[in-house]
């Protein structure tokens, strides 16, 4: 009996080998949010995850399978209130957890997203949501013009100053309270390219 299972391990070990495979830089990795990320709730260093939904193969032999787990990190939230500010969201994939538990190191950034209405992904990595549109600015200019108005009735020409200066600066006060958000909700279509070669280990069947 013992030669048996001795001589089945054998066979075992001999038909299963592992193998070194570098992913190198630039591999595109897609995945699904499992973390819901705002940056009016969201905060420098605060955990996310994301699940792998296509497999990352190399020459024909799965590397990273679908079911993976992306851990990381937010390393941005912002709402800038000013004009030329878009609220931000910045994250950093720190380990790959494959479905058998091997965990690797993970170097990677954020290409694209399938988010859209005025956000994109900048060259950074960073995801940018929506900033101030054309309305926000119409809504400026009608604010100051109104404020003209209303002055030059009540006191002439100088009237037009004072009451445009005013105008302008309610309005602007009012715009810039109002807080743009970004968000990447749980479910969110995340794309992201591996920054430098990475060097995991897979088990293929001999012949292979």
């Amino acid at each position: 009996m013992k030669k048996t299972l001795s001589l089945t391990s054998l066979i075992l070990i001999a038909s299963f080998s592992a193998a070194q495979a570098a992913l190198p830089a630039g591999t595109a990795v897609k995945m699904k949010l499992e973390t819901t990320l705002a940056t009016f709730s969201s905060k420098a260093g605060d955990p996310f995850s994301a699940r792998v939904t296509e497999p990352v193969i190399l020459d024909g032999k799965t590397v990273i399978p679908i079911g993976t787990t992306v851990e990381g990190r937010v390393t941005k939230a912002s709402e800038p209130r000013r004009i030329a500010g878009r609220p931000t969201i910045a994250i950093f994939p720190e380990h790959l957890v494959l479905p058998n538990g091997d965990r690797f190191m993970l170097n990677a950034t954020l290409v694209d997203t399938n988010a859209r209405h005025g956000s994109d992904v900048n060259p950074e990595g960073q995801f940018k949501g929506e900033g101030h549109d054309g309305k926000d600015l119409t809504e400026i200019g009608l604010g100051t013009g109104g404020g003209m108005l209303v002055g030059g009735l009540a006191d002439g020409g100088k009237g037009f100053l004072i009451g445009g200066a005013v105008g302008a600066t309610v309005t602007v006060t009012h715009w810039l309270s109002k807080h743009r958000s970004a968000m990447l909700p749980a479910g969110t279509e995340l794309v992201m390219e591996i920054s430098r070669p990475m060097t995991m280990t897979t088990v293929t069947t001999s012949g292979q």
